[in-house]
């Protein structure tokens, strides 16, 4: 199935290609000044999900607010994942080389693709994240790099969310950083400056 999305090709093909999901009710647009901020020679690849809530686009459905409709959070993960082959293909990036960034919603799609897809990404920026499934086997996440921004009083995704995230990557491999704000589910600019001098030390 195919995806809205947009593409930008970088000046330098050895970037990663920064892979951009934005949060409910956001579009292939949101995102894109935290690209120019995380790496400006990189290829941006910037997707819309496919699910709509009351005329709001997002990557999968949900119950209620905090509790995701697994079933469907299986299925769109897969969705994106192929989209991710077959737009490499399109576009003639390295499929081994994408850094997703990714905030609330979009930051949950993308830990669900390292949840169920050992190659789908070599990392990730996952601002305002949530546990996309518990109870299941992750797959070796060795030589990952991910960062979590979170909110100590973010009252959307409790501050144990991150935690436990960050614990469940940590056990598959990956190697996880995690930054704390104190601006509720906010994505403020220190926030993404944090996210950036991350990337750059990579």
């Amino acid at each position: 199935m195919t995806m809205r999305h947009l593409f930008q090709q970088g000046n330098d093909p050895t970037r990663p290609t920064l892979l951009l999901l934005h949060g409910t009710g956001g579009t292939e647009h949101d995102l894109l000044p935290l690209a120019s901020k995380v790496d400006p020679e990189a290829n941006v690849l910037s997707v819309r999900g496919n699910v709509l809530e009351n005329g709001m686009p997002r990557f999968f459905k949900r119950l209620a607010e905090g509790v995701f409709d697994e079933e469907d959070l299986v299925f769109r993960t897969k969705e994106l994942n192929d989209f991710l082959d077959q737009a490499a293909t399109e576009y003639g990036f390295d499929r081994y080389n994408i850094y997703a960034v990714g905030y609330s919603n979009g930051a949950n799609i993308a830990a669900s693709l390292l949840f169920h897809y050992e190659d789908s990404l070599k990392g990730a920026v996952l601002h305002h994240p949530m546990v996309p499934r518990r109870g299941i086997d992750l797959p070796n996440l060795a030589g990952k790099h991910v960062f979590i921004g979170a909110g100590s009083n973010d009252p959307i995704c409790p501050a144990q969310e991150s935690e436990d995230l960050k614990a469940l990557l940590e056990q598959a491999g990956a190697v996880v950083t995690l930054e704390w704000e104190a601006n509720g589910h906010q994505l403020t600019f220190s926030e993404v400056e944090k996210a950036s001098a991350w990337y750059q030390s990579k």
